[in-house]
């Protein structure tokens, strides 16, 4: 199809034609590496693919590509074929090309895009690890300083089970405090990086599962995290603890 553009024609896409209110038989200009300007016309405006496009904002033929621009690496050439034994045979003298149907194109990209959100998963996972030693070291502080007060609790017939119910309630509470806190906070930053990336089609979707098992994780998190302080408290010893100050 570029081929029948020939020297003086040329593709653009929808977007500079909007910004440069250009339209088909416009005359359009392109600067060269060499400093050059290049004057093609207008034979079609497309509409790239929302997300990751592979073609540039003006396409021309490679008649009027090669006399014009230094000859590039060729990063991904298009090819249509009858069978892909021809596409094969035709490449055996380049033995580090791979060749792709446009499912497995797609395939591959959607496994990049995979990896990176597992890499987020990941950072996610080792900032919950940080916060549980933060919560850890808030606990075991907090008890210290209310030892006399857990001294008194326990002197008026506490047990040590709703000793230690008492502080997991209270990690537990901390930890979901944070969450409520965090989680809108993190939906409104998502909603400003996807309106920032919405020209490649990025939409915003709300996933609700997911929201729900971070507060779940939250929970468990804050119950974790009170296991040595809760235990601690539970031992104090009551005298001791009456007469600290």
């Amino acid at each position: 199809m570029l081929g029948a553009l020939g020297k003086n024609g040329a593709i653009v896409r929808d977007d500079l034609a909007r910004d440069e209110a250009l339209s088909v038989g416009d005359a359009v200009r392109y600067l060269t590496p060499s400093g050059k300007k290049v004057e093609v016309v207008v034979r079609g405006i497309y509409e790239p693919s929302q997300f990751d496009p592979l073609l540039g904002h003006i396409l021309v033929s490679q008649a009027a590509f090669e006399p014009t621009f230094p000859r590039p690496g060729d990063l991904i050439t298009f090819v249509k074929a009858s069978s892909s034994a021809s596409v094969e045979q035709a490449l055996a003298r380049f033995p580090d090309t791979k060749v792709q149907t446009q499912d497995e194109f797609v395939e591959e990209r959607s496994a990049w895009l995979g990896s990176m959100m597992n890499l987020f998963y990941v950072l996610l996972a080792l900032s919950v690890i940080v916060s549980l030693f933060g919560m850890v070291n808030t606990l075991v502080l907090a008890v210290f300083e209310r030892t006399r007060e857990v001294g008194m609790l326990r002197a008026v017939g506490m047990t040590r089970r709703q000793t230690r119910r008492m502080i997991r309630s209270e990690s537990v509470i901390t930890a979901l405090i944070g969450a409520a806190l965090g989680i809108p906070l993190g939906i409104a930053l998502a909603a400003l990086v996807t309106q920032s990336l919405a020209q490649f089609g990025a939409t915003f979707s709300l996933p609700l599962a997911t929201i729900g098992v971070f507060a779940l994780v939250a929970a468990l998190a804050g119950i974790l995290a009170a296991i040595m302080p809760a235990r601690r408290a539970s031992r104090l010893n009551v005298l001791e603890a009456l007469q600290y100050e």
